[in-house]
This record gives structure tokens, C-alpha cells and sequence, in this order.
């Protein structure tokens, strides 16, 4: 059986170094870092990622605060309350709760975030400047998360073939980038990709990240392979990934579990990403 990447452990850790670390900034600058979160509408699954990420903020120090709008709101609106909160020097970060009702373009409000508020890390500036190899203000999240993941096993990547399953702009092509820039081989596969089994199949490292329960079934593993399973799919026998986790247990060499995987990484990354933006506003360096 391959080894279970606990995320649920490495977020933990994540989360204490990131409360040390606030507490050194408030006493060092007096600056408390500050999360603003916005909220449209009632989606019942946005509602709960928002209590989740309030609940992380208060076990680490950050402050936080939810703005909350009706489904209703226009399209205007919404971008006239960013673009105010980009002009409150007590507020590090702004992050809007994805998805967006369908009258209001997604990409229109992420491009009215400040670039270094945008802890999520998907203004077109931010993710500009990470498909260029130059340093963004910030990272998406999840990859962020996928890479620790990753590395945490010690597996090589340098010279490796990485398959990445989805293409996202949120996950699967910043995953795939950051990969790259690790020196992998990397593989980008989608709902047209010929034989998807056979490119699983070659993985040094495969990304679930498409979001169809269990596609990815033990045979379209590599043996010994590290898979990163980013599915959150919602089903009958409960929540499940994107890999069909028993049967591929027996074949990876290491894998993340659903729950207590990727989810609770991408949370910590946001702390993080906060924190950093904190400091910075400060001018103060985090060691």
C-alpha cells in the first residue's frame, strides 16, 4: 500500500507556523493581518468554505471579516465594494468566494482585485507573471498546496514526467506551470484527451484535478507514483476524489487521501498568503 500524504497534519503545521509568525509581526509592527472575504449570495457550499476559512483565521491570529451580498447584487456594485477595499490600508487580502452568480463575470471581478490583495492569485497579472517564470505578488492556493504536497514525499521531479488531469485556471495549468518550473516533463490532459489511460499510465507524478468522481482507477497508475488527488465530488457512498482511492492505494507510492488531503492545504495556503501580504505592507521580512 502507498503512502497516505496527510494533509490534514501538514495543514497543522502549516497553521502553527503561520500563528508564530503573526504574533512575531504584531509585536515587531503592531500590523495584524487581515482577511476580507466576499460572499454572494447563499451557495450552500460557499457558505460552508467561509466558515471554514473565518475558523482558520481566528485559531491563527488573522483577522477577518465577511462581506456578505445578495445573488442580486449587480455586476457594478460588486466591483465598486472591491475596488474600495483596495483602498483600506488594513486590509491584506481580498478574496472572492468562486462561483459567482451567472449574471456576474467572474473574470471582471478578479480583474478589479488589487494584484497585491489578490491572495487567491488569479488576477491575470499575478498569473501573468507565473506562466512567465517571474515572481507574482501571489500563488494560487491549491497549487500552492498540490506542490507541498509533493514535495513532502522527497520524490524527485527534476527530469520526471507529470501528468496533470484538468485545466483549470484555478488548478490544473498553474499546477502544471509550477511543475515545470521544477524542471518536470509535464502533460496537460482534458475531456479531449486520445487515450487518457494510456498518458495516466506514464506518470511520475499524476494531478486529479477534473472533477468526475473515480475516474482515475488503479490500472491508469504508474506503480510507485505520487498522485494528488484535488477531486471533491459528492456522492452517494459520500465524498470521494477524482481517483478511485482503493483501487490505487495498492498501486502509487504515494497518495492523498478525500477528505483530509488537498482541501485542507489550500486553506493553509491562504494563511499564508495573507501573512506574507501583511508583511509586506510593512516592510517587514518573515524568516
Amino acid at each position: 500500500m502507498g503512502k497516505i500524504i496527510d494533509g490534514k497534519a501538514m495543514a497543522k503545521d502549516i497553521k502553527n507556523e503561520v500563528k508564530e509568525k503573526v504574533e512575531e509581526l504584531r509585536k515587531k509592527t503592531g500590523a495584524v493581518p487581515r482577511l476580507v472575504v466576499i460572499l454572494v449570495g447563499e451557495n450552500p457550499a460557499s457558505m460552508t468554505y467561509v466558515k471554514n476559512k473565518e475558523k482558520d483565521c481566528a485559531e491563527t491570529g488573522i483577522m477577518t471579516e465577511t462581506v456578505r451580498f445578495p445573488a442580486e447584487i449587480k455586476e457594478a456594485e460588486l466591483i465598486s465594494a472591491v475596488e474600495k477595499l483596495n483602498q483600506e490600508k488594513g486590509t491584506h487580502g481580498i478574496l472572492v468566494q468562486l462561483p459567482l452568480p451567472q449574471h456576474i463575470g467572474e473574470e471582471k471581478i478578479i480583474e478589479s482585485i488589487s494584484p497585491e490583495k489578490d491572495i487567491d492569485g488569479l488576477h491575470p497579472y499575478n498569473m501573468g507573471k507565473l506562466l512567465k517564470g517571474d515572481q507574482p505578488w501571489f500563488m494560487p492556493c491549491t497549487p500552492l498546496g498540490i506542490m507541498e504536497m509533493v514535495l513532502s514525499t522527497g520524490a524527485e521531479i527534476k527530469g520526471r514526467e507529470a501528468v496533470v488531469v484538468g485545466r483549470s485556471n484555478i488548478v490544473g495549468k498553474p499546477t502544471a506551470i509550477l511543475l515545470l518550473a521544477k524542471h518536470a516533463t509535464v502533460t496537460i490532459c482534458h475531456s479531449r484527451t486520445a487515450d487518457l489511460k494510456e498518458t495516466c499510465r506514464r506518470a511520475d507524478i499524476l494531478v486529479g484535478a477534473v472533477g468526475k468522481a473515480e475516474l482515475i482507477k488503479g490500472d491508469w497508475i504508474k506503480k510507485g507514483a505520487v498522485v494528488i488527488d484535488v477531486g471533491i465530488n459528492r456522492t452517494d457512498k459520500g465524498m470521494v476524489g477524482d481517483v478511485d482511492f482503493n483501487q490505487a492505494k495498492d498501486v502509487a507510492g504515494y497518495i492523498t487521501p478525500v477528505p483530509g488531503g488537498v482541501g485542507l492545504m489550500t486553506r493553509a495556503m491562504l494563511l499564508k498568503n495573507t501573512l506574507t501580504s501583511a508583511a509586506r505592507s510593512v516592510r517587514y521580512h518573515l524568516k
